[in-house]
């Protein structure tokens, strides 16, 4: 419906661009248009073009999949160059075409920054993360999922600058071993949420330190962290209690004699009892779960 009201409203008829633009357009109607239609209007006039720059340069929010993938470095510089107020910056699965180059310029001019989302944006170098720390100190939600370059001497940057953090997703930073993970932790004692899946390097060192400095911790994902045993989450048990969910498929020494203690709680686990394991998977084998006489 906005989409047709805009393309009715031409500047032939006198009224769309008659409209206040800065406390009218921008604010109410631009903003219920998707990002790529908003772009294809700038062709429509020079009238047109200045008023999705003006927009361009207010947008709170910017997330590169309502554009595509394949953005042009040139388009992403241009689409940001004005913008100064970007409290969402999301650019997922950039890995072809987004560098430090494009990155840093638009980090350095938004101090307004409080969730950046980076997966997969493999070509990064840790001076992204450095410049997020020293434009960023409102940052409180960050996902560097599959960022490879994410080291501890980024990492640590970023626990000093950045002290109101309540979301961090370091999955498969491969890099970051257990002290890098306790120096975040002891800074940042406001998470909530903290990935740290596919990272064989981390261990019960990480996650007894995490216990003990996040009281306000509700998930914690620890998927594939071969490291980490039975009383790492013990502890967790007994530091955290306003944890929700743990995730700990693959960590193939977390046995169910600690994770009873999460389970009776109400605590959202992903991996089964030993005995609905069992029960699923003999249902898999003969195609359904006979009643068993168990004698305890």
């Amino acid at each position: 419906a906005p989409w047709s009201l805009m393309m009715s409203l031409t500047p032939s008829r006198g009224c769309l661009l008659d409209l206040p633009w800065e406390d009218i357009l921008v604010p109410h109607i631009l903003c219920h248009l998707p990002l790529q239609q908003l772009l294809s209007l700038q062709r429509v006039s020079k009238s047109f073009q200045s008023l999705i720059q003006l927009y361009l340069a207010n947008m709170r929010c910017f997330d590169s999949s309502q554009i595509g993938p394949a953005i042009p470095r040139a388009a992403f510089v241009n689409l940001l160059k004005d913008n100064e107020v970007l409290q969402q910056l999301v650019l997922q699965n950039c890995s072809d075409w987004l560098t430090d180059r494009e990155l840093l310029p638009v980090i350095g001019q938004n101090h307004h920054l409080h969730h950046i989302q980076l997966k997969g944006c493999a070509q990064l170098s840790r001076h992204a993360l450095v410049a997020i720390s020293l434009s960023c100190p409102n940052l409180r939600r960050l996902s560097l999922a599959h960022c490879e370059w994410v080291d501890s001497l980024s990492l640590r940057s970023l626990a000093d600058h950045c002290k109101v953090l309540e979301a961090v997703d370091l999955t498969a930073c491969r890099q970051l071993k257990d002290e890098a993970i306790c120096y975040l932790v002891q800074k940042c004692s406001r998470l909530k949420s903290l990935s740290l899946a596919v990272n064989a390097n981390v261990g019960d060192v990480a996650v007894e330190e995490i216990a003990k400095c996040c009281p306000e911790l509700e998930h914690l994902d620890l998927t594939g962290c071969l490291r980490v045993k039975n009383d790492s989450i013990r502890v967790l048990a007994e530091y955290c209690p306003k944890l929700r969910s743990l995730k700990v498929k693959h960590c193939h020494n977390v046995a169910e004699s600690s994770l009873s203690i999460l389970r009776s709680r109400g605590v959202e686990l992903d991996v089964e009892p030993p005995l609905q394991r069992a029960l699923v998977l003999l249902q898999d084998v003969v195609g359904f779960a006979p009643f068993i006489n168990l004698q305890i």
